[in-house]
């Protein structure tokens, strides 16, 4: 296997992991319920998916 000759500098490796950052998940308000909810996604409050029904949304437990 090749392996480097050199040792790469500094300045080079931080360029390559300028794009290595986590990022935040983007949010967006329920049109149903109001709650966050991530782009894309099913409503875990309520169930709903753009303004349908998706899934029945779990029954609240009570402890």
């Amino acid at each position: 296997m090749p392996n480097p000759k050199r040792r790469h500098s500094a300045m080079r490796r931080d360029k390559r992991r300028t794009h290595d950052k986590a990022i935040a998940p983007q949010l967006t308000t329920c049109s149903n319920c109001g709650a966050a909810v991530q782009y894309h996604r099913v409503c875990p409050e309520c169930g709903y998916y753009r303004g349908e029904l998706a899934i029945e949304p779990k029954a609240a437990t009570e402890a």
